[in-house]
């Protein structure tokens, strides 16, 4: 018997040797850079607030990490969370969950911490921030309260009660299976409170960034490039000499903001960057069927300014969206498809796995139909070739039917501006479902539940809207109707009933059901993964004969340099 025991305790050693040694590095090496194109440049990596653009959620999901997370076939699991416990008690009328979080580490190296994600939900519900995703966390125990300026923030129903447990209070009984579900949102992952209080410029300069998701950011120029390295303590344990690459392979993926999506198209075709996650417009249709196409949960609409000029009357936006016609957007542009709502079909109904928009069938029309009107407005997008090519379609078809449009393209930084001070006729958004469920995202265009917080600056502390101008009684009562419905069959119905009449009063305007569509060289490449959310999993991506391309890229290097 002793003999058995022996030999089992020494297989247990060497398994774990093995595991401790599994590391393909050697002394001193860090591993492998990978050029990429992931999209197109971030005004702001600020993730409570950096949600205009599809390409937010590709970069964000790389260097930021929340409790729970969906995976590709849209499940929720466990990220950040290591696990929770309920504690009920109706009589007191008491609900509460108390999450424990795994240990981990900032990309300086500090503990991620309760108090972590304490700091960054209350940042979110402070009366003067304004973040859409606020009433993801109405739930919480005076939360809305809270937001309106009625408690304080020390009465919010949230606290650390130990160094990496967070308990949640409720208002009432709730879904709890919801409340994780939209734990997965990347506005609501954890923030430093002294990182994020330090700077002004938090969110749109490099010293202002720590992250606690696999990826670091390492190196951003604005309007020239992005790097991102391992974050060397993404869950490892360095007291006990975890390999470098336990939970990271990739070492540096560097991304090229100086060029547009037609030149880093053309550089993937020269065999200069492995993967490509923004295919040029050009190009598009010579990739429909080699690229890896998915639907996202987001739409490309236009948001107008309902409280003054030419789209103040509903009839007025209700003629442009009848002009479009969805079904040639979408061929213009390769990877989409008509919008004919605002909620596209990723996002679920009553159940996980159950498509909004499938049980809501079509409210907008794919074709154009018999549109006129008049008036003159400016439509405000981001420079791109993807948004000028929708922009211009729409231009034509509404100028066609008697309006006078303007486009105006502007930068990165210059479109944060217009759109947040919303000094704009209409401006153009991939509006982003930030969780997998449609309240959310058809909860924002009633002021009370817009994430805007109150009106300090006039005094009259209302809340103030989504989008401006726009205040309907009967849209409100819808929302406040879902919220307090906390069986999410009878929500469906209310939220379906909900995006009907905002489809009437188009204070948005959808165009297209926006995907994604990356490429990369599977020759050299693999272990890359997707998310529900559309971002891709790069923890895991392999270099095939790393050292052989590091060898031959240096080799390459030097003789250009002698040429120089």
């Amino acid at each position: 018997m002793k003999k058995i025991i022996s030999l089992l305790l020494f297989a247990a050693m060497l398994a774990t040797m093995l595991v401790g040694c599994g590391s393909t590095l050697e002394e001193d090496e860090k591993g492998y850079t990978v050029n990429v194109y992931i999209g197109s440049e971030l005004s702001d990596y600020d993730p409570a607030l950096a949600y205009t653009d599809d390409s937010a959620v590709k970069v964000l999901g790389l260097i930021y990490e929340g409790l729970t997370r969906i995976n590709a076939k849209g499940e929720v699991e466990n990220a950040l969370m290591k696990s929770y416990k309920i504690i009920e008690n109706p009589d007191k009328n008491d609900y509460r969950m108390q999450i424990t979080i795994k240990a981990t580490k900032w990309s300086d190296g500090r503990v991620v911490s309760a108090d972590d994600v304490v700091y960054a939900w209350k940042r979110i519900l402070d009366p003067e921030f304004s973040c859409a995703a606020a009433a993801l966390l109405y739930d919480v125990k005076n939360a809305r309260d809270v937001k309106n300026g009625d408690n304080s923030i020390d009465d919010l129903g949230i606290a650390a009660i130990d160094d990496n447990v967070i308990e949640v209070q409720f208002d009432t009984k709730v879904d709890y299976n919801q409340f994780l579900e939209n734990c997965a949102c990347l506005a609501l992952v954890p923030l430093r409170e002294d990182v994020v209080t330090r700077y002004d410029a938090f969110g749109t300069a490099v010293s202002t960034l720590c992250t606690n998701g696999p990826f670091a950011i390492k190196g951003l120029e604005l309007g020239k490039r992005l790097m991102l390295e391992r974050n060397v303590y993404y869950y490892r344990d360095t007291d006990n000499d975890d390999a470098l690459d336990k939970y990271v392979i990739p070492y540096r993926m560097e991304i090229n903001f100086s060029e547009d999506e037609e030149a880093n198209t053309a550089a993937y075709e020269a065999g200069d960057l492995m993967y490509l996650g923004e295919i040029g417009l050009s190009k598009r249709a010579s990739y429909a069927d080699s690229a890896k196409i998915t639907d996202l949960l987001s739409t490309h609409a236009y948001i107008c300014n309902t409280s003054s000029g030419a789209l103040k009357d509903a009839a007025t936006r209700q003629a442009l969206s009848k002009a479009i016609d969805r079904n040639k957007a979408a061929s213009l542009v390769t990877f989409a498809k008509p919008a004919t709502g605002l909620i596209p079909s990723p996002v679920y109904d009553a159940k996980i796995g159950d498509s909004f928009r499938a049980n809501g069938g079509d409210i907008l029309s794919a074709s154009a139909q018999s549109a006129s009107g008049s008036g003159s407005f400016t439509l405000t997008i981001r420079d791109n070739a993807y948004e000028r090519t929708l922009a211009e379609y729409c231009k034509g078809v509404w100028e066609s039917a008697g309006f006078k449009v303007t486009i105006k393209a502007l930068d990165a930084k210059d479109y944060k501006k217009a759109y947040e001070s919303k000094n704009y006729d209409m401006i153009a958004v991939d509006y982003q479902c930030l969780t997998t469920d449609a309240f959310g995202a058809l909860a924002v265009f009633s002021p009370a539940f817009s994430g805007n917080g109150i009106d300090i600056q006039n005094d009259n502390y209302d809340a103030v809207p989504y989008v401006p101008g726009y205040d309907s009684d009967a849209y409100n009562e819808l929302i406040e109707k879902a919220f307090a419905e906390k069986d999410r069959t009878a929500r469906s119905a209310i939220l379906h009933e909900a995006e009907k009449l905002l489809m009437e009063d188009l204070p948005i305007i959808p165009v297209v059901f926006n995907q994604d569509a990356y490429v990369y060289n599977s020759d050299a490449l693999s272990g890359i993964k997707d998310s529900y959310y559309g971002f891709r999993i790069f923890s895991k991506m392999k270099l095939k004969d790393w050292r052989s391309y590091l060898e031959t890229t240096a080799a390459t290097t030097t003789a250009a340099d002698s040429a120089s």
